[in-house]
């Protein structure tokens, strides 16, 4: 029983800091997961759809230190019962949200693997089952190194780095991009869906205004710096000023200039006045805007449809235009 009881406890704590991880190189992508779960035809919580980000960081960083925790044994109680109400949590929300059909993928692994519904609840199931065991043979819990000190100096240096990256991925862009748009797509193939698939990887995606469909005529652009951002009114106003020198030297390289936003004429109106941008900007599914760029506004170069480059607003000055 010994014996079973540690396999468990590493397959779960490995299996704790590995979704933790995925989670934290894209926050902001859990948090619009989040949003979903907390809207009105889910768990009808839209107070907290404000704080997604803050409860997304903080989930995330206690996920990836319960996995820690438990594979040094630190803390006895307090991880065995963090580990236990937070799996009883998701199960019931993964049950909820497969029963239902309210929430298609739960967002568990971010995009790096995307799991059905039921596909979630079976998997928080066999983890309860885990954790049930753990802590039920609790006598079973020890600490890895001794003296314990040892293990609180760990979990201390590990919290730590995880603020640290949690920080720079959230003022950059992911350190790694699992997403459909991720650098070296070609648009056009991930616009078809491969042998199986029923819905293609990149989907509700275009270029369009009031004249019509515009999304072959820019496809075909030799270079495109495409401007992204899927809110104008949840939008950083010192993203904008950043990106304006960025725009310019595009301009200046022969690029086409578009931008991409699901907000209305008005407040792309607004924008142009007030940054004194006169290139067109282009409408498309919000949720396939924020799939493109973890950045509001964001940049994005394109070459003969092909994904070359994306920055964050932070990082336009790096942006490399031929």
């Amino acid at each position: 029983m010994k014996a079973i009881v540690g396999i468990a406890r590493i397959f779960v704590g490995i299996f704790f800091i590995i979704s933790g991880f995925i989670k934290m190189n894209d926050p902001v992508g859990f948090s619009y997961k989040l949003q979903e779960y907390f809207g009105e035809d889910v768990l009808n919580l839209p107070f907290l759809q404000p704080f997604a980000l803050g409860i997304a960081v903080f989930v995330v960083i206690y996920e990836l230190l319960l996995g820690v925790m438990l594979i040094l044994g630190y803390s006895k109680k307090f991880t065995m019962w963090s580990l236990l109400l937070m799996i009883i949590f998701f199960t019931f929300l993964t049950f909820y949200s497969a029963y239902f059909n309210k929430v298609t993928d739960c967002g568990c692994f971010g995009d790096a693997l995307p799991l059905t519904p039921w596909q979630s609840f079976w998997k928080d199931v066999v983890l309860l089952v885990l954790i049930l065991l753990i802590f039920i043979k609790g006598k079973y819990f020890k600490p890895l190194f001794e003296p314990s000190s040892a293990n609180k100096w760990i979990v201390f240096l590990v919290f730590i780095g995880c603020l640290g990256f949690t920080y720079h991925v959230l003022m950059h862009l992911p350190a790694i991009d699992f997403r459909a748009y991720k650098e070296g797509t070609v648009i056009r193939e991930g616009m078809q869906p491969k042998e199986g698939e029923i819905i293609p990887p990149i989907h509700d995606f275009g270029f369009y205004n009031r004249e019509g469909d515009d999304t072959d005529e820019i496809l075909d652009e030799e270079k495109v710096l495409l401007v992204v951002a899927y809110n104008l009114s949840k939008s950083e106003n010192q993203g904008w000023s950043k990106i304006k020198s960025a725009v310019q030297k595009a301009e200046e390289n022969g690029y086409r200039v578009v931008a991409l936003s699901a907000s209305g004429p008005t407040e792309t109106n607004q924008v142009k006045e007030t940054y004194g941008f006169n290139f067109p900007f282009y409408f498309t599914d919000e949720t396939a805007i924020k799939t493109i760029v973890r950045s509001n506004p964001g940049l994005v170069t394109i070459e003969d449809g092909v994904i070359i480059q994306k920055v964050h607003y932070n990082d336009a000055d790096d942006l490399e235009l031929k």
